[in-house]
Formats: structure tokens, sequence, C-alpha cells
């Protein structure tokens, strides 16, 4: 890890998944704990800490990710063509603020790539998968892509997130308005695996009951909250300016706010993952604690690497010990 940080930040992440893929990261137990298991939309997992989606978007590296202790790991996202993405530097450390600025634009290589390499995986594999998908910057069609999408990867995970948040593709954001989006969700075939939705940080408060409730008038099955922010307050890092969605510790207390609020409105009727900001088994108990029955890392994995999911795990176990949790789906809401 200290090498890694010594060298451009794309790069660095382009080494990790060659390191990943060479089983140079080493591996660890998923079910070390048993209190950790938990059963969420119907599927069983060893543990509810996950990795978010943008680490491996193009799914080279998913088996060995499930290795280090994951209980599920989200691919993606993908687009139904290969695009490069925005120009480099895109991708930017703020160490000083355990922060990261991206503004990648969905760089991938497309559906037919990303399928071919579900397709291979060997199976059963040590944990889930989840695909996450979004539209091409240029001649996308909403209605028309995300439900081809969805048929497409759909046989090949356990469940598809629609990515309607990143702020790096032009007028992707504005499809969280509530008719917009349930026109996308209308359009969906009939579902075979469950259906997320990936909201950004940024969104007014006001405006969330009514996303919340299309998704649960859609079908949805979850929420992740959430993805990057615009905001840049209180950062002291010398690339704070510029232009992307910001991740990392300074999102911790907005994403987590944002899903209590949401966990307190949907009243059970969807399952939420949380994600931002984590870095420690204290801040993915108080996601958990606030209405996720999921959590999901980004930044602090990048920052700390695979050591850190043993940690997290070790520590979450411990917390449901002393918070006198006999397992950690009893600790879900309770600090809503």
């Amino acid at each position: 890890m200290p090498a890694l940080r010594l060298v451009d930040a794309e790069e660095a992440h382009g080494l990790a998944l060659v390191g990943l893929r060479m089983g140079l990261a080493g591996q660890s137990r998923a079910d070390a704990h048993p209190a950790l298991a938990c059963t969420v939309m119907g599927r069983y997992l060893a543990n509810p800490l996950g990795l978010a989606a943008g680490f491996d978007k193009d799914a080279v590296a998913v088996a060995p990710l499930l290795r280090l202790g994951f209980g599920f790991v989200e691919a993606g996202t993908v687009t139904p063509r290969p695009q490069a993405g925005n120009e480099r530097p895109r991708l930017f450390r703020l160490t000083q603020d355990q922060a990261v600025i991206n503004r990648m634009g969905f760089n991938n290589g497309g559906i037919d790539s990303y399928l071919a390499r579900l397709r291979d995986l060997a199976r059963p594999l040590p944990g889930l998968l989840g695909a996450n998908i979004g539209v091409n910057k240029d001649g996308a069609d909403p209605v028309r892509d995300y439900p081809a999408l969805y048929a497409t990867v759909a046989p090949l995970v356990d469940y598809v997130t629609i990515n309607i948040s990143s702020p790096n593709t032009p007028g992707l954001r504005d499809l969280q308005g509530e008719e917009r989006l349930a026109a996308i969700l209308a359009a969906l075939p009939e579902q075979r695996v469950p259906v997320l939705v990936k909201i950004a940080p940024d969104l007014d408060e006001a405006a969330l009951p009514g996303i919340l409730d299309v998704c649960i008038a859609g079908g949805v099955a979850g929420v992740i909250i959430s993805n990057t922010t615009l905001a840049r307050e209180g950062l002291r890092s010398r690339h704070a300016r510029e232009a992307g969605g910001m991740s990392g510790a300074p999102l911790f207390e907005r994403s987590t706010a944002m899903l209590a609020r949401a966990y307190r409105h949907a009243g059970g009727r969807l399952v939420f993952i949380g994600v931002g900001g984590i870095a420690s088994a204290e801040q993915a108990f108080a996601k958990l604690r606030a209405g996720a029955s999921l959590v999901q890392l980004y930044t602090g994995f990048a920052y700390a690497g695979p050591a850190l999911v043993p940690r997290i795990l070790d520590g979450l176990a411990a917390l449901c010990a002393r918070e006198g949790f006999a397992s950690i789906t009893d600790a879900v809401g309770t600090a809503a």
C-alpha cells in the first residue's frame, strides 16, 4: 500500500487490480463471526460488509476481492457501449482529508466484455455479486438502456443497482426526479433478481421522501445511500477544488444522516445499503444502527488496503457483543 501511494492515483488503482488478480492480496474468512451472518433481500450473506461499485468497474477481480472477506462485491458501473471516460487526470487523493475526488465518467469496457467475465467466474462464488449499471455519455436513452442492461446481467448476479447519481455523466442526476425514475422502473422487465437504486447525498431534503415513494411503488428492493458528493466544505488537501464527486471521510456524517431519514420514511418497505466514509468498525456499526442492512467500503479500502476488511469484521463482532446484540441484524435501525 505505501508503494502504491507513490504513483498516480489511477495508475495505483490499476496496479491494485492486477495484484488482486495475481493473488497478491491474500485471503481472509468472510464467515469468521457467526453473529455477522444475515439474510437480506432473500440472500444469505456471511457478513454485511461489501465493496462498493467503482473499484472493479469491469468485473476483472470479483473472486479475489470476495476472498478478502467481503460478504458481497458490487462490480461496475457498466454501460451499454465501451467508453473511455473523461480526460486524465481524473482521480485525486485528498490524503489530509482521507478522501478522494473522481471525475472518471463511467470509463468501462462495455456490457459485452463485462458479461463475458461474469460468465467465466467459477461458481459458486464465496459471496454475493451485485452489478451496477449506467448509461453512456452520448446517445443514451435511460428508459431503453437501464431495462436492457438489467435483462442481460440479472441471470448472472444476485442483485442489480441502477446508478442515477454519479455527478460525472451530464444529466444523470436529473434521473432522480420522480417522473423520470418512475418511467425507468416501469420499463424494467419482470424482476428476476432484486433491484436497488443508488442516490446522491446532495439531494434536497424535501426531495428524498418522493424518491423513496417512487422506489417503493416501482417494486425496488432497496436503496444505496449514497454516491459521491459535490460538497467541498472544510477540506484541506491541495486537490480539494478539483471537479468531480468526493468520497471518503468528509462524506460520513452527511450520508449517515440521510440514511437515517430514509430509513424512518420507508418504515421497513425498503432495504438500505449504507456507504460513504466508512473506515472503521465503529463507522460501519453507526451506518447499520442508522438503518443500513448492509454497508460498503470504497475510499477507506483504497487507503487502508485488504487488512481493513478483517479489522472491520472483528470490530463489528466485538461491538455486537458489547451492545448486547445476538446478531448484527438486531442492530439495524436502532439509532435511526
